[in-house]
């Protein structure tokens, strides 16, 4: 028998139960189909269970300096299962909310199982089918497996597999040098890991500016992570010590031996078991769904969000598309995509935030730019911390005095930023910033002094 109903949702990560909530309040009949875990990458396996150890390993390198602060606090011991017990805590406690929620929101039904389209608008859920004008598809990304020799014959590890880890390593060979691999590259080396960073870039981060890279690299060195960049025909294979990777370099060993290898090269979504042909609905090569500005897919009435649109892969950006297709759809708004400014952050310890342009596109707009900066070592906030690398750096159009983009790489940087993108978005000319009164001691109290220094950039 076939149920129908006025909205189905794919999905319950950062998007999914948000808009199936509104909807339903809103007095549609909602079935929000979950196959496995409430919450999503976030809560999962993303920002949530991470955020939760690096704090983890933040608290044991802070024990570790302690003598820095005049404090002596002994041997420091990492008890992984415990780290891991926290965490686990945090998670159930977030993903067991999300489905009280969603299970007590009238209107909403909640199926459990595994989606699968039989035509554009008609899906089915182990036994039932269920239809609907209006289909969402939240169904996120995975970490990608590569196709690299010696991946089928080796063990390895995830960002999601890496979480269950109830020992500390004893040499972590990390393969690839984005944001996830330096994040935990970062917290077990806290953890008292050996840490070893391959890479086939010329250099970490290699999407932020190249006096960031130089940041973290500064950050790892003086912490002993080893580093291997321009690694060339990476490959798996067994060692005397449990694993290795073989790889190609200008300069170093070419095979870099360890306990454990976590493969961190990317992420695919999750739309290669929906069917989506059944729907007609089209995809790129990389098997993201094709949207337009307002999250419709090629098909009427089928709306991709989150990771699976290739729109953003943040849990911010995520959010932001439910936002923009519940109001469009129930308030008659015409909020779009391109209206969102870009921002993440990095969270290694201290956290890099940016903001719209780098400098690196802002250079290639060839337009007349003013910028801001300071070193971290000039931030008596991160003086009296004790934590002084980084820098912080504004981008100013010279004939708007519009802020074109910021980096903020130091202590705190992952909230200061948030000023720099709220006069962003308010579209007000950067003299509001400068003139603007912060609180002392801060971060943030210095960016009114940075917007006041501008100077050309040459």
């Amino acid at each position: 028998m076939k149920q129908t109903y006025d909205a189905i949702v794919v999905g319950a990560g950062q998007a999914g139960p948000s808009l199936a909530v509104r909807l339903a309040s809103a007095g549609w009949k909602v079935a929000l189909v979950e196959r496995k875990l409430f919450g999503g990458t976030c809560v999962n396996t993303g920002c949530t269970p991470t955020k939760a150890m690096v704090a983890s390993a933040h608290a044991a390198h802070l024990a570790r300096r302690g003598r820095d602060f005049g404090i002596d606090a002994g041997a420091v011991a990492v008890d992984m299962g415990a780290v891991k017990a926290r965490k686990d805590g945090i998670v159930l406690k977030s993903r067991s909310g999300v489905e009280k929620r969603l299970r007590g929101t009238a209107n909403c039904t909640v199926l459990t199982g595994t989606a699968v389209f039989e035509s554009s608008h008609v899906l089915r859920v182990d036994d039932d089918l269920i239809e609907a004008q209006h289909i969402f598809l939240n169904v996120g990304a995975r970490p990608l497996v590569p196709d690299m020799p010696g991946v089928d014959s080796v063990p390895f590890l995830t960002s999601t597999t890496i979480l269950d880890l109830e020992a500390v390593p004893s040499h972590l060979l990390v393969v690839g040098g984005g944001y996830v691999g330096l994040e935990f590259a970062h917290m077990f080396r806290r953890f008292g890991a050996e840490v070893t960073v391959i890479d086939k870039n010329s250099r970490l981060a290699a999407h932020e500016d190249a006096d960031a890279s130089g940041v973290i690299q500064e950050i790892f060195a003086a912490e002993g992570i080893q580093i291997r960049t321009n690694a060339n025909c990476i490959h798996l294979e067994h060692s005397e010590t449990g694993v290795a990777v073989g790889l190609e370099c200008d300069e170093g060993a070419p095979r870099v031996p360890g306990s454990h290898v976590l493969l961190a090269v990317g992420r695919v979504p999750n739309t290669d078991d929906l069917n989506l042909g059944a729907a007609g609905v089209a995809m790129d090569r990389g098997g993201y769904i094709r949207v337009d500005d307002q999250l419709q897919s090629n098909v009427p009435g089928v709306v991709a969000l989150g990771d699976c649109n290739g729109r953003g892969a943040f849990t911010h950006t995520s959010y932001n598309d439910y936002e923009i297709v519940a109001d469009n759809l129930l308030q008659g708004a015409s909020r779009r995509v391109s209206d969102r400014i870009p921002a993440h952050a990095l969270y290694i310890d201290p956290p890099l935030a940016q903001v719209g342009m780098t400098e690196a596109e802002v250079r290639k707009t060839g337009k007349p730019v003013l910028m801001g900066m300071r070193q971290m070592t000039r931030v008596s906030r991160a003086i009296e911390k004790g934590e002084t690398f980084g820098f912080m750096k504004i981008f100013v159009d010279e004939e708007s005095r519009h802020i074109l983009g910021a980096t903020v790489f130091g202590t705190g940087g992952d909230e200061a930023i948030h000023c720099i993108l709220t006069a962003m978005y308010a579209r007000q000319p950067v003299s509001q910033l400068a003139h603007s009164v912060h609180i002392h001691p801060t971060v943030a109290e210095l960016i009114p002094t940075i917007c006041g220094e501008l100077k050309p950039l040459v």
